[in-house]
């Protein structure tokens, strides 16, 4: 696929703008020992007195290394809603265009499309939370800009097989997007494999869940480089600032700690897929390739109340299309899951 035939599916605004350049666009070597009056900063040293680099250049550069791309194939975003909602912002035109989801999914897709006057059509999962390949092909139609693909699926907590996205990415003149949000807790590899292949694919991630870094809002975006420029050119200046790009470093610079603790989140889970079958209100538990289960219950407002009076959160599911009366468990240390197993035993009645 040609550079221009990407550059075709951008919303024609987006192709025609100029992009707003700050005071570090124009001199990029900030980290040098400069007298910098060129910003309007405060000059005492704060440790974030100055404005943080807006493209990130030190972190994308290590993240490239961790993950096996270019670092010009990495947009970063606050969090991975606003990476999300640069790609409705890029392709799609309000009040035109339309975007393919499959629920169950992530609700944010459907909030930015509303948000962003952007048609949703639903395309149901199958009853294994796969995709209808045939489903999604019959609904695409001139308009149709985006189809996302949430692999580990939330709330299912399963892996999309690669052959399926495969078959969106040869047959789909648009943008696929996968949402990998929980591909470190997956044994089925990252999409980002495909990335040379296929040009109309991206791929987000974070260090919300593997990392343990929800809290300060990094999303991640991988994609053809000329896509990546496109959301550049729109996204605002100072969008990561400049704690969340040291936290991001540290984290990337210890991921020995990081591999640990996705190796006992996925024991623990196990574990908890082997000791739920045991409790009578458990009816079913759904193959997870993420760091959650979701569970079909008898009555999921009634365990839902039960856990929360014994002080444990977890999250009631069933309002969402085939999750009637599931609750999605969170996997969390091994004290604390030792502390849910028990309290499953106390309301199994």
């Amino acid at each position: 696929m040609s550079d221009s035939a990407i550059s075709q599916l951008v919303r024609p605004l987006v192709r025609e703008m100029a992009p707003y350049r700050s005071a570090r666009d124009e001199f990029e070597d900030f980290e040098a020992q400069k007298i910098f009056l060129d910003a309007n900063e405060n000059p005492y040293n704060t440790e974030v007195n100055r404005y943080p680099d807006p493209l990130q250049r030190r972190l994308k550069r290590i993240l490239a290394k961790v993950k096996g791309v270019s670092a010009d194939q990495i947009l970063l975003g606050n969090g991975s809603d606003e990476v999300l909602d640069l790609v409705f912002r890029t392709f799609c035109e309000p009040g035109q265009d339309e975007v393919i989801l499959l629920p169950p999914t992530y609700g944010m897709y459907g909030v930015l499309a509303q948000l962003n006057n952007i048609k949703a059509i639903n395309v149901p999962l199958d009853d294994n939370f796969q995709l209808d390949i045939a489903a999604i092909m019959s609904s695409i139609n001139e308009n149709t800009k985006v189809i996302f693909v949430c692999s580990p699926n939330n709330p299912s907590g399963n892996a999309i097989p690669f052959e399926q996205i495969e078959i969106l990415l040869n047959r789909f003149k648009g943008l696929v997007v996968v949402d990998e949000a929980y591909i470190d807790f997956s044994e089925q590899r990252s999409a980002l494999s495909l990335l040379e292949t296929y040009p109309k694919l991206m791929i987000c991630q974070t260090l919300s869940k593997a990392y343990g870094l929800a809290g300060i809002r990094l999303g991640i975006g991988f994609a053809n480089p000329e896509i990546i420029d496109f959301f550049n050119k729109i996204k605002p200046p100072y969008n990561v600032n400049v704690l969340t790009q040291k936290m991001a470093l540290a984290s990337l610079n210890a991921l020995a700690l990081v591999e640990r603790q996705v190796k006992t989140l996925i024991e623990e889970r196990q574990k908890m897929e082997r000791e739920l079958p045991a409790f009578g209100f458990v009816k079913k538990i759904y193959p997870s390739d993420a760091n959650f289960l979701l569970i079909q219950v008898d009555d999921a407002q009634k365990r839902y109340d039960q856990f929360l009076e014994q002080g444990i959160v977890v999250r009631n599911r069933s309002s969402l299309l085939g999750c009637e009366n599931t609750l999605r468990i969170t996997i969390g240390t091994p004290e604390e899951n030792i502390t849910f197993i028990n309290v499953c035993k106390s309301i199994d009645q």
